[in-house]
């Protein structure tokens, strides 16, 4: 698999450095991916590498500008880029930007891929009418602070969710329904009984946190489920499964 390679860039006066990983051929697409609260750590770099032995460029963004110490410490830069949806929107258009403008990736079609507080960052992009193909949100945060206006929503939606995920109940789930709905977007919702939130990372069961769990089984059909939607998008290759 393609090794990383650090990517500068800036959101206004904050500075960036995204993770790249390149297929050894040419690629059939890009995916910018957007990390958890965590920021960019050996788990996201993981699934880049794995979308890259799939033929995309894979880059993973940048959220804070440093990655915190813990996941107590990641709290407050969270709160900080999600103050307001304008800022929030800016921070992952500019990771769009950077990607898109990379020698070997102009003119590619994007795909938007994003892993819980990612996951919510996947489907602000696709909220705000970004130009990309596809927004996937891996037990992601399914709230927003500005719904998605009707014809806004240009991607075709994918959003991975785990049923009895505490962080995103069912309130959340139909208000998003509803909110997709009323934007004319095109969306596919699989929810897995009784999923935990964080379900793609084997780590999260050494967290000792309640609300997170990993499922091998709702790993496994996400992930089918994300190279199901880029096959038809992209075409299609194999690729790494989980």
């Amino acid at each position: 698999m393609s090794e990383l390679d650090s990517i500068l860039y800036r959101d206004g006066d904050t500075a960036l450095t995204g993770r790249i990983a390149r297929p050894a051929g040419t690629p059939r697409a890009a995916i910018l991916i957007f990390p958890t609260i965590a920021n960019i750590n050996a788990p996201v770099e993981r699934r880049a590498q794995m979308l890259a032995a799939m033929g995309f460029v894979a880059f993973v963004a940048d959220l804070y500008g440093f990655v915190p110490d813990s996941f107590e410490a990641a709290q407050a830069p969270a709160a900080t880029l999600r103050k307001t949806a304008s800022g929030y929107r800016a921070r992952l258009r500019a990771a769009l930007g950077c990607l898109s403008s990379l020698p070997g990736t102009q003119g590619l079609p994007i795909a938007a891929i994003g892993y819980c507080l990612g996951g919510q960052a996947a489907l602000e992009l696709a909220r705000d009418g970004a130009d990309i193909a596809a927004a996937v949100s891996f037990h992601g945060i399914l709230s927003t602070a500005q719904a998605a206006e009707p014809g806004a929503v240009k991607a075709r939606l994918l959003v991975c969710h785990g049923d009895a995920d505490p962080l995103v109940p069912r309130e959340q789930v139909v208000s998003f329904w509803e909110e997709m709905d009323h934007a004319g977007a095109n969306w596919h919702f699989h929810s897995y009984s009784g999923v935990r939130h964080g379900f793609t990372d084997p780590g999260s069961d050494a967290r000792g946190l309640a609300a997170i769990a990993y499922n091998a089984c709702a790993d496994r059909q996400s992930w089918a489920a994300m190279t199901g939607l880029f096959a038809e998008l992209f075409g299609d290759t194999a690729g790494p499964s989980t």
